[in-house]
């Protein structure tokens, strides 16, 4: 048995649950992870990815050196033609394989590694040459939900108090942006109401849009023990057959873009048959009389015509919420990840108001957030119309303090809304957006419509990486920076409870690689010399001075020290430094006053099926595997889940001669995947899932871009595909498509 030198508790880097971590390390390596059972968050237990899923850190393909494409190494003597590139590194692929970057034509694996002095010298040098010509619109840069909560922080303040943008965005556009802004429209805040582990006090929970068991699995434990132990009554809204759905009192099996009709349908059935809280409503909202005259034409057999979930069960569902003493709803991005995001999740919010089932222990309104720290990303600031505690951007007094904060001359930070994650680069062209920064996201797998992408990509004038590996994205940087991961590095990450907590370095970086906040702070001191600027305030000697300098404009965050969660955490809002945290908001009042109604009309999904694409695609998550996959994938867990399926219902397999393992081509009007298929009543008739981890057979080269009006949120969960039968065709090898970062 291997003796540890050494055991540091963390947090996990996976999911949004937050689980506590213990890494045993021995001789600078991780080589098991355990968890410690006192833990408030997860009491022991990890899911496959939490206790087996941190080998990605030492493997071979972590780039661990600086690296420039070889045109722009310094002392180059001039530019390498095309021609040179393939004969020297490519022949046999042909021009095909090439990516336009800035009128020149390189390969995607024509890097040179070299210093960091170099390589952020070369940044600096570009960005400032880009920003003086083109001025603040032509800056944008991506944030990132794995890194910590400083590392946000320091780049979204880069970016505005350096280049004065709000170009400035994260993943939460791709996954719960339509929450966010309905949450923000109806109560004026957008987080979690209560917290996970308040599911053992629900008589009822809904739980809808969210594989629970696969994609938070330390959750879904609770909600089982809550159904098991304690009687609670559970009721699944999706269209898949999840297996929440075997704890389940009842399971509505609703087409995909179909939530608005059917939770507006719940809440006809509450007023037609006395059932809501006008004690609540009374006191506590505000426009419900509009907002209940709009209900009318939603009736059970109106939304059981469009959902295909039959009018009875709305009835019994709906009775099951309003009748209960303390009733929750969870949702993830199967409600938020469509060009009706917003409507959709203000649907439940809707049944909340109307039942009073909000601002009390074991109620409440609560998105599943996907990612380790996209909460945390958000609080940053890391949004285009928010500076860190949700400060809106056009708002001066907001803007006044973090001017003073960041030492900026009066009127200073930019006024205007920024750009989308979705805008930016759809803005990628002469005249708009010309230099992005990309921190640990990979637009060319989490992007719907993954060939308009590409295009949009190649638009950029000058791109930087700042991650772990090469990815998909990466292959079309200019100069790539090699950052840390969870293990190498101390911050905090905010999970979706609002629970902040320590991360901790188990071992020192591998090579050359330097934690994100660092590089940052380098990069910052460089470009403020060459813009004239004063560098003095981008000194930190720990991540805690950079928390202490969020924490002292941003009131949730204001008692929040390193100290105080050394231990357990802190849920905010932490408003002093004696406040104990805050478990369950708006237990008197909302954030924005009165909780507001808001009449909804149903939007169908953008894209209908017809005869040449019949089915509806949904995509979303796997157990074994996270997001792009690019932790996932280079861990063992890739061989518990080596390769891409589409999942089919055994009628539509039948009809179409499938049988289970076959290969087929899944075809949309945008692109094209081919992969293997299992057959299995997980999925509805009429309805096929692929997993979006696998860049190989990229689900995001079929979605569509169309987007939400409010949130600016892609349909990833809806869209017309046809499939086919393809047994003469090879599947790809995964390991040549990722290195290429090709499709």
């Amino acid at each position: 048995m291997i003796k540890p030198d050494r055991i540091i508790t963390t947090t996990c880097p996976y999911c949004g649950v937050g689980c506590n971590l213990q890494l045993h390390v021995k001789d600078e390596h991780i080589f098991k992870v355990t968890s410690p059972f006192d833990s408030p968050v997860n009491h022991g237990n990890l899911c496959v990815k939490g206790r087996f899923g941190y080998d990605y850190v030492y493997h071979p393909k972590r780039v661990t050196t600086p690296m420039v494409r070889r045109y722009l190494q310094e002392g180059a003597s001039g530019k390498v033609t095309s021609n040179e590139l393939l004969r020297k590194d490519a022949p046999e692929l042909g021009n095909s394989s090439l990516v336009s970057r800035n009128s020149q034509l390189v390969t995607p694996w024509d890097w040179i590694e070299t210093d960091w002095d170099t390589a952020l010298n070369i940044v600096a040098d570009n960005l400032t040459k880009i920003y003086k010509r083109d001025g603040s619109d032509a800056m944008a840069v991506y944030a990132c939900a794995k890194a910590t909560n400083e590392d946000n922080y320091l780049l979204q303040k880069m970016y505005r108090a350096i280049f004065r943008t709000n170009n400035v965005d994260h993943c939460t556009r791709l996954c719960h942006a339509g929450s966010v802004v309905a949450l923000q429209q109806a109560v004026g805040s957008s987080a979690m109401s209560n917290t996970a582990s308040q599911v053992i006090q629900n008589d009822v929970l809904i739980v809808t849009g969210s594989n629970t068991s696969e994609n938070h699995p330390i959750i879904a434990l609770q909600m089982k023990e809550a159904v098991r132990k304690h009687g609670a009554k559970l009721i699944v809204v999706d269209p898949r057959r999840v297996e929440m759905v075997d704890f389940a009192e009842m399971w509505l099996p609703l087409k995909p873009g179909t939530n608005v009709p059917v939770f507006s349908a719940m809440a006809h059935v509450i007023v037609k048959e006395g059932m809501v809280n006008w004690k609540f409503v009374n006191s506590r909202t505000e426009n419900s009389a509009e907002f209940i005259e709009s209900l009318e034409k939603f009736t059970p057999e109106y939304a059981e015509q469009i959902s295909g979930v039959p009018a009875d069960d709305i009835r019994k569902a709906a009775r099951l919420y309003a009748n209960a003493k303390k009733a929750a709803i969870y949702w993830g991005m199967g409600i938020s990840q469509l060009s009706h995001g917003t409507a959709s999740a203000m649907a439940l919010i809707h049944l909340a108001f109307l039942t009073g089932h909000i601002g009390r222990d074991g109620t409440g309104l609560n998105p599943l957030r996907g990612q380790n720290n996209v909460q945390g990303a958000s609080d940053m600031g890391c949004m285009p119309f928010h500076f860190p505690g949700y400060m809106r951007v056009d708002d001066d007094a907001s803007a006044a303090k973090w001017e003073k904060t960041w030492h900026i001359e009066a009127g200073g930070l930019s006024r205007k809304l920024g750009l989308t994650t979705t805008e930016i680069l759809s803005h990628a062209h002469a005249g708009g957006v010309r230099a992005l920064y990309i921190m640990g996201e990979n637009p060319m797998m989490s992007e719907p419509n993954l060939n308009e992408t590409r295009k949009h990509m190649e638009q950029l004038e000058f791109l930087v990486s700042q991650d772990i590996f090469l990815n998909e994205s990466a292959a079309f940087a200019d100069v790539f920076l090699p950052a840390t991961p969870f293990a190498e590095k101390d911050g905090t990450f905010s999970n979706t409870d609002r629970r902040v907590q320590r991360v901790r370095a188990a071992h020192a970086p591998r090579g050359l690689a330097r934690v994100d906040w660092q590089i940052i702070c380098d990069l910052a001191q460089r470009l403020e010399s060459r813009l004239g600027l004063d560098s003095a305030y981008w000194e930190y000697s720990h991540p805690s001075e950079i928390l202490a300098e969020m924490a002292s404009v941003n009131p949730d965050y204001a008692g929040v020290t390193y100290e105080r969660i050394d231990k357990l955490g802190l849920i905010y809002p932490v408003p002093d430094l004696n406040h104990p945290g805050t478990p369950t908001l708006f237990t008197e009042t909302f954030p924005r006053g009165r909780g507001k109604f808001h009449p909804l009309d149903y939007v169908p999904a953008m894209e209908a099926v017809d005869d040449e694409y019949p089915f509806i695609l949904t995509t979303g998550r796997v157990l074994e595997h996270w997001h792009g996959g690019s932790m996932t994938r280079n861990s063992s867990l890739n061989e518990a889940y080596p390769e891409a399926r589409v999942e089919i219902h055994p009628a539509d397999a039948d009809i179409h001669g499938i049988r289970n393992g076959d290969p087929v081509r899944v075809t949309s009007r945008r692109g094209e995947v081919v992969l293997r298929v299992t057959v299995t009543k997980k999925t509805s008739i009429g309805v096929v899932f692929i997993p979006f981890h696998f860049a190989e057979a990229a689900a995001n080269l079929l979605t569509n871009d169309v987007l939400d009006p409010q949130a600016k949120i892609p349909e990833f969960k809806a869209c017309a595909v046809q499939v086919f039968l393809a047994r003469e065709v090879n599947l790809p090898n995964p390991d040549a498509i990722v290195n290429r970062g090709r499709y």
